[in-house]
């Protein structure tokens, strides 16, 4: 069920009279702690009118008096909180070898988190069943009591149409052609659902809780099996007209190049996608008798760890990894000039190790006053960041329109 599928079918008392009870909700939400009168002073309404939607909104649990206030020369004033325990959230990263499930307050705190390998590509039905179990697990372990969860938001690795939102892309993921992961998840857990491409919720997480808090113009690039951009502007992740903004991993860098899954040669992807750099890392061990991936058959996680410890076979392909990444990222820069380039995914990790080589990679390719305002670094939200990113769509989605959030009935 969407959002306004739902706020149409809720008749909410809250949502019929119209956007200051939203207004007053969210802005308790940002500021935490508020009095009344603070929220009039910045919101520019009188003191009765705030008083009366904080007086509707205040059986719904969601806020609650807290507390007396400084004194600002009169009575102390009556301080009002947002109740991030009120309720919790399912966010769910569908890779495209695992799904993780973590269980967020409304403050995007990880009460639980769950992680399995899954052959994504390949199995739908697994997957979606995979999700249920861990979601459970995740509900399970807060124990009797425990508030229910208001939504799931489900990320997933393959462009989503705005038209058609619970639709993942044949193309990406063939195996999941007309399957309907929306209803498996809905029918189990009989919540509303929300997806959004991996790349964009990675962006949301950082937006809110991560290197780009304060930051309205941005791009978050995921480095992984495949590569993709979370391209946020002025304050809101920007899709496009059909939903495939930001699919930088199938930006060509060279057209005589390996083939890629979407029909294309060449692709990003196909030279710093995970298969990509483990693949190039297994052709180059020959040439590497020392390094310490010799005699093995290395993963990304091995390529990482190497890199990490100066192995000189791993530096050299992250740092091939790197300026092909570069030569994408140049173009954003030129392009769209954002404030910050913050990387994400698996190669996040490795910090200055891929960033050093990038960022000269980029140096190489752009104006100077586009290189100058944008500052590219790695992101601290690590391997939750997706899940993280999920839940917090929800979250989002409840503050425009208090009807998702629960207690909030219908008048």
């Amino acid at each position: 069920m969407t959002t306004s599928t739902r706020a149409k079918q809720s008749g909410s008392g809250i949502a019929r009279e119209g956007g200051l009870a939203n207004e007053v909700l969210e802005f308790v939400w940002r500021r935490r702690e508020v009095s009344r009168a603070e929220i009039a002073r910045r919101t520019g309404r009188s003191r009765s009118t705030i008083s009366e939607a904080v007086a509707r909104l205040l059986p719904t649990g969601l806020i609650e008096e807290v507390g007396s206030g400084e004194s600002r020369g009169g009575r102390r004033p009556i301080l009002i909180g947002f109740r991030d325990d009120a309720s919790t959230i399912l966010g769910v990263d569908i890779g495209a070898a695992h799904v993780s499930v973590a269980l967020t307050d409304l403050r995007g705190r990880i009460l639980e988190w769950r992680e399995e390998n899954h052959p994504v590509r390949s199995d739908p039905h697994g997957t979606a069943a995979l999700a249920v179990k861990l979601g459970d697990a995740c509900l399970a372990a807060r124990g009797p009591g425990a508030p229910d969860p208001m939504g799931i938001g489900v990320a997933v690795p393959s462009p989503v149409d705005p038209l058609s939102p619970y639709r993942i892309l044949e193309r990406i993921l063939p195996a999941w052609h007309e399957f309907d992961l929306l209803g498996e998840l809905r029918g189990h857990f009989g919540i509303p659902v929300f997806f959004d491409n991996d790349a964009n919720l990675g962006a949301l997480a950082e937006h809110h809780w991560g290197k780009a808090v304060g930051i309205d113009d941005f791009a978050y690039l995921k480095v992984a099996t495949g590569i993709g951009a979370g391209l946020m502007i002025d304050g809101e992740i920007y899709r496009g007209a059909t939903g495939v903004a930001g699919e930088i991993g199938h930006v060509a860098i060279d057209p005589r190049g390996p083939p890629c899954v979407c029909g294309n040669r060449g692709c990003l992807a196909t030279f710093v996608g995970t298969r990509a750099l483990v693949a190039r890392t297994r052709t180059l061990l020959s040439d590497f008798p020392q390094s310490v991936l010799a005699g093995t058959d290395p993963d990304i996680w091995a390529l990482e760890d190497a890199a990490l410890a100066d192995d000189p076979l791993a530096l050299k392909v992250v740092d091939e990894a790197a300026r092909n990444l570069g030569i994408v990222i140049a173009g954003v820069l030129n392009l769209m000039n954002p404030g910050s380039v913050i990387l994400g995914g698996s190669l996040a990790r490795l910090g200055d190790r891929l960033v050093k080589p990038l960022k000269e990679a980029v140096a190489s390719r752009t104006l100077v006053a586009s290189a100058a305002a944008s500052d590219i670094r790695t992101s601290e939200l690590g391997p939750r960041a997706t899940a993280l990113g999920a839940a917090t769509h929800v979250l989002v989605a409840a503050l425009a329109d208090p009807s998702l959030f629960p207690g909030v009935k219908a008048r």
